[in-house]
């Protein structure tokens, strides 16, 4: 079965965009050369879900074809249907049923890149398999929160950390499930 991993980046504080849905703070530790393993992560999906503010996001400032580059199916999550572009579907279905659906199919795995209330409808059913969490530092003090409330409680298997020259460090874990559990 494929799995889904969340591969996002948030201040120390927890949040993954500041007020008006602003990425800006993420320049904050851009370095010629470095991706932070995004090229080595992205070659191992086949498969993008992203909420459609991120997607509107990102397209403005670095272009569509970040996500769809003609080789992975992207499903952007919104409410407001759109006409799909290329292999990009705009979703307005059951989120749920939908990563169901893609975990039981062939391929790699699956990506999700946010936002915060795509990634709180994951967690409330359990559908996050690993969590690439890369924290900048920097403290925002307001905006839109990695991990919002209302979500249950869920342990995670620590897998790696890895700290770069720019003071990012990029936290690695894995859902604990009853076949990785410590008894």
């Amino acid at each position: 079965m494929r799995k889904i991993s969340l591969f996002i980046a948030a201040s120390l504080d927890g949040y993954i965009a500041k007020p008006n849905d602003d990425l800006g703070f993420l320049k904050l530790v851009e370095k010629e050369g470095e991706d932070y393993g995004y090229k080595e992560f992205t070659e191992t999906i086949d498969t993008l879900i992203i909420g459609r503010k991120t997607y509107d996001y990102v397209v403005k400032e670095i272009g569509a074809s970040h996500y769809d580059n003609g080789e992975r199916n992207v499903y952007v999550i919104t409410r407001t249907e759109r006409p799909n572009v290329g292999k990009t579907t705009f979703y307005t279905g059951n989120l749920t049923k939908l990563v169901q659906q893609l975990k039981s199919e062939t391929g790699k795995n699956i990506y999700c890149d946010g936002g915060a209330e795509v990634i709180t409808e994951l967690l409330k059913n359990d559908l996050i398999d690993e969590f690439i969490i890369s924290v900048i530092p920097v403290l925002l003090g307001t905006g839109t929160r990695l991990f919002k409330d209302g979500r249950p409680e869920q342990l995670l298997e620590f897998v790696k950390s890895k700290t770069f020259e720019t003071g990012l460090i990029q936290l690695n874990y894995k859902r604990k499930t009853a076949d990785n559990a410590v008894c």
